[in-house]
């Protein structure tokens, strides 16, 4: 079975939305669901308003639904995109 790297950028519904909890929430999901080397990072996109990308392993047969569906739950998101996946391992 192969291993896929997903970048995941998720915009917050506002911006005083609490970013800290955010990703955790969001780190927490995706372990559970299978995910391995989670990075995550923080970009300005404008006055004030902060989206987090999320770089994770994950494997192939779970597909990037699974990704969106877990994250769209995720309190205080207001849109999740994939912005990149990429075969890795297999």
């Amino acid at each position: 079975m192969a291993t896929v790297v997903i970048i995941v950028k998720l915009m917050p519904d506002s911006p005083s939305a609490d970013l800290a909890l955010i990703e955790t929430t969001a780190k927490e999901l995706l372990v559970k669901e299978g995910a391995h080397n989670l990075s995550i990072e923080e970009k300005p996109v404008a006055f004030g308003l902060k989206s987090i990308h999320i770089k994770l392993d994950l494997a192939e047969d779970k597909g990037t639904d699974v990704v969106e569906s877990i994250l769209s739950k995720v309190e205080h998101v207001s849109s999740v995109t994939i912005e990149d996946y990429r075969r890795a391992f297999g």
